[in-house]
């Protein structure tokens, strides 16, 4: 009688196309193009060695190959991909060298010249974080937001270039089989509900494991809900800014167009930049293969006087800088961004209520009363506001806008002394001055 074990041994294996994959043992699986030879294959980094091969056996019957070089986006260049591992030398030698080709096609500041060149390198370890920021550049037609695009783009891991005249559907394909770098010029897209598809995008975009649900309908008209993963880096091009400020923050920007541009950056890009751009990424390559294992949040890094979003934002970046005086450049980035938002939040009900609060609290009070907060509000803000303002609309703030608890205390409704602590870090981030019954608590 024949074994059944047997007979499963003997089945084909299960094939299947990747980019790219991590094993438990710490062998990375990367692919690569060579336009010369119009050829895709994968390089296998083993130990401290590289190897080349065009499939591989995964285990479990099941066989990976590299996607077709007769893929529409590998063919045209909307994905880009390098050809095999190149020597670079130093890190230093290769962030100089990245700031070097970055600086001869786009006017830029130094700063954020040099931030360009780091979140590159970022890009090919991206996937070792949990969080990771955007680029971005903003300004009107013509001040060279396409330009940053193209160069910057070129360079990143796996990047995806996506202009206004894609859909968004595609989009998402992309980014959930490809695990790449989405460059796009967002302003591109003119129909509202494109935009509102590409705010999603960006939205869950930069933390892991926050994927974006979608509609999708199987050959047996079954409805199947599919989640796609839109993790990773993104380089955004804009003409003004998103409404939502938590999604402001998870950019770190550029403006474009402040004055003339460079006498030495081409008015049109030479051939050579193509080539340029596909040695750095071979280089990068050989730089991921080394690093990725070594990359991670340095939790010595993080700076306490930061909001935790924008330190969620900038650790990445700064655990990959390797130059401590580029690290406190990027501290006084971020201090200066958390100040504008602080400022930009100055006339918001929620910072008026907090300066009324603060003025109400005092060394011996162990409570805030609702009625005193009223009443204090109308007083120094009652003519700014076009609303009946009275205590169950100023309560009803302070529970579902300042999240604070409230209890009754003798008949009344108070801001309770538990809360005090709650009200410290309120004060820190609306720039209001903390009073000295919430210092240290």
């Amino acid at each position: 009688m024949e074994n059944p074990d047997s007979h499963k041994s003997r089945e084909e294996p299960r094939i299947e196309r990747i980019t790219a994959e991590v094993r438990d043992d710490g062998t990375l699986v990367e692919l690569v193009f060579d336009p010369h030879r119009n050829q895709t294959s994968f390089v296998i980094w083993e130990g401290d060695q590289w190897r080349v091969t065009s499939s591989l056996s995964s285990g479990d019957n099941r066989r990976i190959l590299p996607w077709s070089a007769d893929n529409n986006l590998i063919k045209t260049g909307a994905l880009v991909l390098p050809s095999a591992p190149e020597e670079y030398g130093s890190e230093r030698e290769l962030i100089d060298e990245i700031q070097a080709y970055i600086h001869r096609y786009v006017d830029l500041s130094p700063a954020f010249e040099r931030l360009a060149s780091y979140y590159v390198l970022l890009s090919w370890v991206y996937d070792a974080f949990n969080e990771v920021p955007y680029l971005r550049v903003r300004g009107d037609y013509g001040t060279g937001k396409t330009r940053f695009l193209l160069v910057v783009g070129a360079l990143c891991y796996k990047a995806f270039f996506a202009s206004g005249a894609s859909t968004v559907s595609p989009i998402f394909h992309t980014l959930n089989a490809f695990r790449g770098t989405l460059v796009i010029d967002e302003a591109d897209f003119r129909f509202s509900d494109e935009k509102a598809e590409i705010v999603k995008i960006l939205n869950n975009g930069n933390v892991r494991g926050v994927p974006v649900l979608r509609t999708m309908i199987t050959t047996a008209r079954e409805y199947n809900p599919t989640a796609f993963h839109v993790f990773g880096p993104k380089l955004v091009a804009t003409r003004g800014e998103y409404r939502d400020p938590a999604l402001e923050t998870r950019f770190l920007t550029e403006e474009m167009g402040g004055g003339r541009l460079r006498e030495d950056v081409p008015i049109n890009l030479p051939a050579e930049y193509a080539n340029q751009a596909l040695r750095l990424r071979n280089k990068l390559l050989l730089y991921r293969m080394r690093n990725y294992h070594r990359a991670g949040i340095d939790t010595s890094l993080i700076d306490p006087t930061l909001e935790p979003r924008l330190n969620q934002i900038f650790m990445p970046l700064k655990s990959v800088v390797g130059e401590e005086a580029f690290r406190d450049e990027l501290t006084s980035a971020a201090r200066a961004l958390q100040g504008a938002f602080i400022a930009s939040r100055g006339f918001e009900i929620e910072t008026q209520l907090l300066e009324v609060i603060r003025g109400l609290i005092d060394r011996n009070s162990s409570a805030v009363p609702l009625k005193a907060i009223t009443s204090s509000f109308i007083r120094r803000y009652g003519d700014q506001h076009d609303w009946k303002i009275t205590n169950q609309q100023i309560g009803g703030v302070i529970r579902r806008k300042l999240h604070l608890k409230m209890q009754k205390s003798d008949g009344v409704y108070v801001i309770p002394a538990t809360e005090m602590p709650r009200l410290g870090v309120l004060f820190a981030r609306f720039g209001v001055e903390p009073a000295p019954s919430t210092k240290g608590r």
